[in-house]
């Protein structure tokens, strides 16, 4: 409900302003009514109202008055609307120069106080609209930064509008977030942009309903494991600190919070602290590296980078024997992987290893399987692999030094680069590229294309990237929009219908996106572009 302030120094005039009309029906109510204009003030002074019908003469102070000290000082952003006579024209130009919405003539008229009231009613939807264009801008805006910041490719202005935007008390660190359920994980791989966006909506939501004075450190704008769920967390010791907390306390406490709202079971991969946001990438790096060998440790809910150091000295490091499994990944010999893990096993179980050395041994084989694969095609993206390991190197059926998932992704990855060493025809991705044009809108991913045309979904994933420069993911995104700004420049048709239209059950999501790519918001760019 809209709150309006009458002003007039006589009562009956005050009575029958109230019961002129249905203010309720009109979505409004009287939220005060005062004598003159030093009484509205000092209510102004510490209320708020949305229109303020005020006569023009009154004792103490004019309704003139009222209107130009409201705006010399700032007061209220209250629509000003004058009641005033035949003889009072002159003021009545002199207002309406000050900022004065309307007037309406005494006596009034039921149907003429409707019709302002009716352009109050218009005003405030607009105002709401553009407000919440202009916060979906500033968060476009500082998901940008952030991911930025984050790949270590930002500018000071970017700089100084994040330690400006987020409360960056104390050291840092990029976390994570994501689902402990790998079912959920995996079937998200062959959900479209719609229901993974939806879903990773929701949960972020959760993470700002839980953590609302951060709300703006979470974000879902992460170039990282494009195909599931995580939503990035920017962290700073001092939200621990002020609660009187350790760190693994808050972000245990954290984690609950966060399954009681969102009711799913959910695991953190804390990267390592910095000192400031300028490094963050740094973090960033280090919480990737952390996702991808969390797979062989024991399942649990929070992991810090710092537990997967390997630097500890007196551990053993079983390289010749990691080595010749690497040679037996690149030819994909079955039987020598089989039985070089064997061996691994083997040797650290009778050098009677703790879980330090494992780590050891395992980072040093997810470094070796990386640069296999740059070995094989240099054009390989590096982030494409360490996304492939994160996927394959996880479950909650793991248990810490489970050889057998050890064999079993080993003997996939070997299956992997074989066919990375494969060549893909062009062929292919001409069909990829047409299918795309037709069915656009439809539930269309990298999974259901690779079981369509029988290839790995994976390996169409690297040759798309090398041939246009983006993820299949963003390519698709990318055709949708600017296919959706076709149809906001040449029809009239309602902008979630061409969200619709384009493949976007969720208009907010689509507006993100639109917002995004193109730079505003799709009714601006209407208006701009027509």
């Amino acid at each position: 409900m809209l709150k309006v302030m009458l002003v007039d120094d006589e009562p009956y005039i005050l009575q029958g302003l109230k019961v002129l009309i249905d203010w309720e029906s009109g979505g409004f109510e009287i939220a005060q009514t005062c004598s003159n204009g030093k009484e509205a003030l000092r209510y102004l002074r510490e209320n708020q109202v949305d229109l303020i019908i005020s006569d023009i003469r009154m004792p103490e102070m004019t309704g003139l008055e009222l209107l130009e000290t409201i705006k010399k000082e700032k007061v209220s952003e209250a629509e000003f609307v004058l009641l005033t006579g035949y003889d009072d024209f002159a003021y009545t130009k002199r207002a309406i120069r000050n900022g004065c919405l309307d007037y309406i003539l005494k006596p009034v008229e039921e149907e003429e106080l409707i019709e302002v009231l009716q352009k109050v009613s218009k005003l405030n939807h607009e105002s709401i609209v553009l407000r919440k264009d202009r916060e979906k801008m500033e968060d476009a805006y500082l998901s940008r930064v952030i991911r930025h910041l984050i790949r270590g490719n930002y500018t000071d202005e970017e700089i100084e509008y994040a330690n400006k935007n987020l409360q960056l008390t104390g050291d840092l660190r990029f976390i994570y977030l994501g689902f402990a359920n790998r079912e959920l994980e995996i079937e998200s791989s062959s959900s479209d942009d719609y229901d993974t966006g939806v879903i990773q909506k929701q949960f972020v939501n959760s993470c700002k309903e839980v953590l609302k004075e951060y709300a703006n450190h979470f974000t879902i704008e992460v170039p990282y494991d494009e195909d599931n769920y995580d939503v990035g967390f920017i962290y700073c010791d001092n939200m621990a600190t002020v609660r009187d907390m350790k760190e693994d306390e808050f972000l245990n406490q954290l984690i609950r919070k966060i399954e009681l709202v969102f009711t799913m079971p959910i695991r953190m991969y804390c990267g390592e602290l910095v000192s400031d946001v300028s490094v963050l990438s740094k973090s960033y790096e280090s919480c990737k590296r952390l996702k991808s060998i969390a797979g062989f440790h024991n399942a649990k809910k929070l992991y810090f980078y710092e537990e997967a150091d390997t630097g500890s000295s007196g551990i053993i490091l079983c390289k010749n024997t990691i080595d010749e499994i690497i040679s037996s990944i690149a030819k994909n010999d079955s039987a020598a992987i089989e039985t070089g893990v064997e061996k691994l096993h083997s040797e650290l179980r009778g050098a009677d290893s703790n879980n330090v050395a494992f780590d050891l041994n395992i980072n040093y084989l997810i470094f070796q399987l990386i640069h296999l694969a740059s070995e094989l095609d240099d054009t390989v993206n590096q982030e494409e692999i360490v996304q492939y390991i994160s996927e394959k190197a996880s479950g909650d059926s793991l248990t810490r030094g489970s050889y057998q998932h050890l064999k079993s992704f080993a003997l996939e990855y070997a299956t992997y680069l074989s066919e990375l060493q494969k060549s893909v025809s062009h062929g292919i991705l001409a069909v990829i590229e047409n299918e795309i044009k037709e069915n656009f809108a439809g539930d269309i991913s990298l999974k259901y294309l690779g079981d369509k045309y029988h290839i790995n979904s994976s390996y169409l994933g690297q040759v798309f990237r090398k041939k246009y420069g983006m993820s299949f993911k963003n390519y698709l995104t990318n055709y949708r929009i600017k296919e959706a700004s076709k149809q906001i420049i040449n029809t009239d048709k309602k902008i979630n219908r061409i969200a619709e239209e384009v493949g976007y059950k969720d208009s907010d999501y689509f507006i993100r996106k639109f917002i995004e790519i193109m730079g505003c918001t799709p009714s601006k760019y209407r208006k701009t572009n027509r």
